[in-house]
């Protein structure tokens, strides 16, 4: 008998504070939605048609409602994310931005191995006219930032159970977040180079580029919390859904202002005379 059916017998309640999670058929449904999402992006880069990329975007779409969906239940209704529960996914939590950082590390070093030590002793590239940092790449460091302080605000209402300036701060920083986004595109539609045009081209679209998604993702991540929140889903006691989308943006935050110095500020030439 699992732990969900044995809390409903007298006398059969759980005696841990821990969750046994009931068999999920989700682990397995989304592998076969990732794999057909990758198949389709590698077919789609090979000039094959967009369908089977479309088809696993919106499968695995499918996949992350459902499945949490199922942890919603879990944890607002159920009662099974006790305070140890919580711990664990704190940890594992943590342990997710670690491995994100590791990710960009990847990146920044790609980055820097080309500047430091560029072909022909010029960076950037003879013919790449890189963007001014202090333009709109500035002014998105200055969204992203009070972006910060906005979660932070509603946060901390959150834990003063001050529902009004919880839904508040959390729609300003996903105002913010989408601002953002509708910059950047704008800042690529008017790039003076391609992604294809050399190595300073292809090192800045997959830094910028990887932190913009990530941008998206934390921005979904609060806008279900927003109607999270709105549902009452959220107490001060009981609200990791909501802190972790927090820790998210923040790690987003400072990504980003190491893409602002290194990438477009540093990197462009204009700070250290690499020109």
């Amino acid at each position: 008998m699992s732990e969900s059916h044995a809390a409903l017998q007298p006398g059969h309640g759980p005696k841990h504070q821990y969750h046994l999670v009931d068999p999920s058929p989700w682990p397995l449904i989304g592998s076969l939605c990732a794999g057909t999402l990758a198949v389709g992006a590698v077919l789609y880069m090979h000039n094959y048609g967009p369908w089977l990329l479309i088809i696993g975007f919106l499968a695995v779409l499918a996949m992350m409602a459902g499945w949490w969906r199922d942890v919603i239940k879990e944890a607002t209704f159920q009662g099974h994310h006790s305070p140890i529960v919580q711990i664990g996914m704190r940890y594992g939590m943590a342990l997710f931005i670690a491995s994100e950082v590791m990710f960009f590390v990847a990146f920044f070093w790609a980055f820097f191995s080309s500047a430091l030590y560029p072909v022909g002793g010029v960076w950037p590239p003879t013919g790449v006219h890189p963007f001014d940092a202090f333009e709109l790449p500035f002014l998105n460091t200055m969204i992203l930032l009070l972006s910060g302080t906005t979660v932070t605000w509603a946060h901390h209402s959150l834990l003063e159970n001050d529902r009004k300036n919880l839904l508040l701060g959390l729609g300003i920083t996903i105002l913010l977040g989408l601002s953002f986004t509708g910059l950047q595109a704008f800042e690529y539609s008017h790039a003076a180079f391609t992604f294809k045009d050399g190595i300073y081209p292809s090192t800045f679209f997959m830094a910028t580029g990887f932190h913009g998604f990530h941008v998206i993702v934390g921005t979904t991540f609060l806008i279900v919390c927003w109607f999270r929140a709105k549902a009452g889903h959220f107490k001060p006691d009981h609200h990791f859904g909501f802190e972790a989308a927090a820790w998210y943006w923040h790690f987003v935050d400072v990504v980003w202002l190491f893409l602002f110095i290194c990438v477009y500020w540093w990197g462009g030439g204009s700070a250290t005379g690499l020109e």
